[in-house]
């Protein structure tokens, strides 16, 4: 597809510092494809640390939420390993909160 790089569709921005998280999930083999949604900002925008989170599952994946302060974005992205994104992304999340990076 014209609009795909490296896994990730290019059709709409993506949340800065945010690329590295999809792309991380392209590089462990846990996603197929990634489809950035929509971002919804607050006028009063917060700076943050980039995280994702685990939404739903869909029929072709899972939709994930890309955060940055008070930014938000839809991530879908097309997989197969749905409990394995699940979990890691849940280790990643309970790592920052115990003060861990990566």
């Amino acid at each position: 597809m014209k609009y795909r790089k490296k896994g990730i569709k290019k059709e709409h921005h993506i949340i800065e510092d945010g690329e590295e998280l999809l792309q991380d999930l392209v590089k462990k083999k846990l996603v197929k494809s990634v489809i950035p949604g929509r971002i919804k900002t607050t006028p009063k925008g917060q700076p943050g640390i980039p995280r994702l989170t685990f939404q739903y599952e869909t029929n072709s994946g899972a939709k994930l939420l890309l955060k940055k302060g008070s930014t938000v974005q839809e991530v879908f992205v097309i997989t197969d390993k749905t409990e394995e994104l699940k979990q890691y992304l849940k280790e990643k999340s309970d790592g920052k909160k115990n003060g861990k990076r990566g």
